[in-house]
C-alpha cells in the first residue's frame, strides 16, 4: 500500500470529522459520548453502527465493519487507499502532495474511467448518424422516447461492424488490452494469433453511471428479436454489477424519500420521461445484498415494481426477504393491465400508474394475497393448507398488526380467529426454534478461530492477544517495559503478528498509533478489528500486570504448541507408556 506524508494525512485529519463526514451517509444519533445509526455495510433494523468522535473511528457490532474516516470513505465509495485520501482531501480544500505514489491502480481506474466515457461519446454519435437511423426509430417510435430523454441519459447505438468502436477508440490512442479489459473489446485466437472485436455490435446503447457521474458500464439491446437480447459490460475494475445501481445517480436528487425499484433500465427511462424521477433498476442480476445498502441510504420506502410474470414475482418473492432486514418502508405494485411499467404508461398514461403507485400492497398484503393464490379456499383443505402457510408469515408481526391480518384470514376462511391465532403461535416457537440452533452454529463458529498454520486458536489466547494490542493502542509508553518478553512471533494469530510488528514499530520510531495513520497499513477488514479491539474489546484495567498476564498465557500456549510439534511417538516410548500403572 502506498505511505504518503504523515505530515499531509495530519492536516487532512485535522480539516475533518468523522462523525460528521459519516452523517452524509448514515442518519446518525448522539448517544452520550457516542453516535448511533443504521449500518450501512449490511442490513438491519436495529442500529449497531457506532461512532466514537473521541478517537475519531466507527465500528458496527452486527457486521464487524470499522477502522478510520480513510476506511469508511474506501467502504462506502468502492476506492482503493489513495483514491479515499484524494476523495477527502478534495473535501477538506487540500492539495494532494506532489510526490511519486505506486498508484498504478489508481491510474488504471482513471483511464478506464477515461475511455468508458469516450466510448459513450461514439455511441451518442453514431446515434445521430446516417447509421443510427434505425436506432434512433426504435428509441423515439418503438420506445416513445424524446430527443430530451435521448440526451439526458446519454442513449446511443454501436454499429452493426466487428471494429466500429474499436479503431475509433485505437485512434484516441487505447490499447485493445485497455479496452478488453473495459468489457468493450471481445478477443479470440486463431492460429496462435489474437484478434479482438467489439463487444456491443448493433445495439441500442445505455450508459451506466455511477454516483459520483462517472459511466462505468454499458447495456446493449438487439434492435430486433435476435438473441441474446441483451449484452451487458461485465465485472471490470471500475464496475461491480452487484452494487450498482441504473438512475440511482439521478434518482437520489430526485427530492423523494421513496425509490420505485423496477426489474430494467428500461422501465426506468419510460418512468423517468413520465416524471417518476425515483425510478431505479437492478443491472441484470437478482437484488443482492449490497444493492439494498445502498438503496437504504436514500430512501425510507421503496416499492417493488417487477413484471407481471412468474419470473416478475419470484423476483418480488426474493427482493422482499432482502429489505426484511431494513427499517424501509416496502410496498410492491401490481402490474394491472400490463406486463411492466413501461406498457403501462404506453397503454394507459402516466396518471394510470401514479394511481397503481399509490395503492401499491404493503410486504403483508403482498405476501398474504401471495398464499391466497397459491390454494383453493372453498375446499375445507385449502383453507387448512392456507392458513398453516400464513401462520408464518403473520408470527412475526407485531401484535396489532397480526391481530388486524388475523382477522382478516379468518374472515376469508370462516375459521375462528383464537384457532388460526393457535396455529401462529406454533408457527412462531417453529421459527423462534430454527433462530436459536442458527445463532448456536454461528456462536461455535465465532468462538473458533484458525491460526496461521491452519490449527485451532483458544478464546484464551485470543483475548490475551487483543488485552495486549489494546493496552499498547490506549497506552504506547508499556512497550518499553515488555518489548524484551514478547515478540511478533508469541502471537498465534496471522493478525496479530501484522498488528504487533507495525503497532511497536511506530512506537520504537516515537511515531503515533491513531487510526488515521494504520489505515495505511491495513486493509479495510483488518481496520475493522483494530475498530473492534480499540472500542468495543474486552474491558481494560489500565495496569501493567494485566499485559504480563496476558503474556504468559500467549507463552503458554506457544511452549504447547512447541511440544506438541516434537515429532511422532516411538515404539519405545509407546510401549513405556502403556506399560505403566
Amino acid at each position: 500500500m502506498p505511505r504518503i506524508r504523515e505530515e499531509f494525512l495530519n492536516t487532512l485529519r485535522d480539516r475533518l470529522d468523522i462523525e460528521e463526514f459519516i452523517s452524509g451517509y448514515v442518519h446518525l444519533k448522539r448517544a452520550g459520548r457516542l453516535s448511533k445509526g443504521l449500518c450501512p455495510f449490511h442490513s438491519e433494523k436495529t442500529p449497531s453502527f457506532t461512532v466514537y468522535p473521541d478517537n475519531q473511528s466507527f465500528y458496527c457490532f452486527g457486521c464487524g465493519k470499522g477502522g478510520d474516516i480513510i476506511t469508511f470513505t474506501r467502504d462506502i465509495e468502492n476506492l482503493d487507499y489513495l483514491d479515499a485520501v484524494r476523495f477527502l482531501a478534495d473535501r477538506a480544500g487540500l492539495q494532494m502532495p506532489d510526490e511519486e505514489y505506486d498508484d498504478t491502480l489508481s491510474k488504471k481506474r482513471k483511464r478506464m474511467l477515461e475511455l468508458n466515457k469516450e466510448a459513450a461519446r461514439f455511441f451518442y454519435k453514431a446515434l445521430n448518424s446516417e447509421k443510427g437511423a434505425a436506432c434512433m426509430k426504435y428509441w423515439t417510435e418503438e420506445r416513445g422516447l424524446t430527443q430530451q430523454t435521448i440526451k439526458h441519459f446519454g442513449l446511443g447505438f454501436a454499429p452493426d461492424d466487428w471494429h466500429a468502436l474499436h479503431y475509433y477508440m485505437r485512434g484516441l490512442h487505447y490499447s485493445d488490452q485497455e479496452l478488453f479489459e473495459a468489457n468493450l473489446l471481445r478477443r479470440s485466437e486463431k492460429n496462435g494469433k489474437i484478434f479482438y472485436y467489439d463487444n456491443f455490435r448493433n445495439r441500442a446503447m445505455v450508459p451506466i453511471i455511477d454516483l459520483r457521474g462517472n459511466i462505468i458500464a454499458f447495456g446493449g439491446r438487439v434492435l430486433d428479436d435476435s438473441k441474446p437480447k441483451y449484452v451487458n459490460t461485465s465485472d471490470t475494475l471500475v464496475y461491480k454489477k452487484s452494487s450498482a445501481l441504473f438512475a440511482l445517480n439521478f434518482a437520489k436528487g430526485s427530492g423523494s424519500d421513496q425509490l420505485i425499484l423496477c426489474e430494467g433500465y428500461l422501465d426506468v427511462i419510460t418512468l423517468h420521461q413520465a416524471g417518476f424521477t425515483n425510478a431505479i433498476a437492478g443491472l441484470g442480476t437478482a437484488l443482492t445484498d449490497e444493492q439494498v445498502r445502498l438503496i437504504a441510504r436514500y430512501c425510507r420506502e421503496v416499492v417493488l415494481s417487477y413484471d407481471n410474470d412468474d419470473a416478475g414475482r419470484e423476483a418480488t418473492h426474493r427482493a422482499l426477504q432482502k429489505f426484511e432486514q431494513t427499517d424501509l418502508t416496502v410496498r410492491s405494485l401490481t402490474m394491472d393491465g400490463g406486463k411492466d411499467p413501461d406498457e403501462i404508461i404506453k397503454t394507459y398514461g402516466a396518471e394510470r400508474f401514479r394511481s397503481m403507485l399509490d395503492g401499491a400492497s404493503n410486504e403483508t398484503e403482498y405476501r398474504l394475497n401471495e398464499q391466497r393464490m397459491k390454494f383453493d379456499l372453498s375446499t375445507d383443505d385449502g383453507k387448512v393448507r392456507y392458513i398453516e402457510a400464513v401462520s408464518f408469515i403473520l408470527a412475526s408481526l407485531a401484535p396489532a398488526e397480526r391481530y388486524v391480518y388475523t382477522s382478516r384470514v379468518a374472515e376469508e376462511t370462516g375459521v375462528a380467529r383464537e384457532a388460526i391465532e393457535s396455529q401462529i403461535q406454533r408457527a412462531a416457537r417453529r421459527q423462534r426454534s430454527r433462530r436459536e440452533r442458527a445463532d448456536f452454529t454461528e456462536l461455535n463458529r465465532e468462538l473458533v478461530k484458525q491460526d496461521p498454520s491452519g490449527g485451532h486458536v483458544s478464546g484464551k489466547v485470543l483475548r490475551a492477544e487483543e488485552t495486549i494490542l489494546a493496552s499498547l493502542l490506549r497506552n504506547p509508553d508499556y512497550l518499553a517495559k515488555i518489548r524484551d518478553r514478547l515478540g511478533a512471533s508469541d502471537f498465534s494469530t496471522a493478525f496479530g503478528q501484522k498488528a504487533f510488528t507495525v503497532i511497536t514499530g511506530r512506537i520504537r520510531e516515537g511515531k503515533g498509533v491513531e487510526s488515521f495513520i494504520l489505515s495505511q497499513y491495513f486493509d479495510p477488514d483488518e481496520m475493522g478489528q483494530l475498530a473492534r479491539i480499540q472500542n468495543a474489546g474486552i474491558p481494560l484495567s489500565g495496569t501493567l500486570s494485566e499485559i504480563e498476564d496476558c503474556i504468559r498465557v500467549l507463552k503458554d500456549a506457544e511452549n504447547r504448541k512447541t511440544s506438541a510439534s516434537g515429532g511422532e511417538i516411538t515404539d519405545e516410548e509407546l510401549r513405556e507408556l502403556f506399560s505403566k500403572k
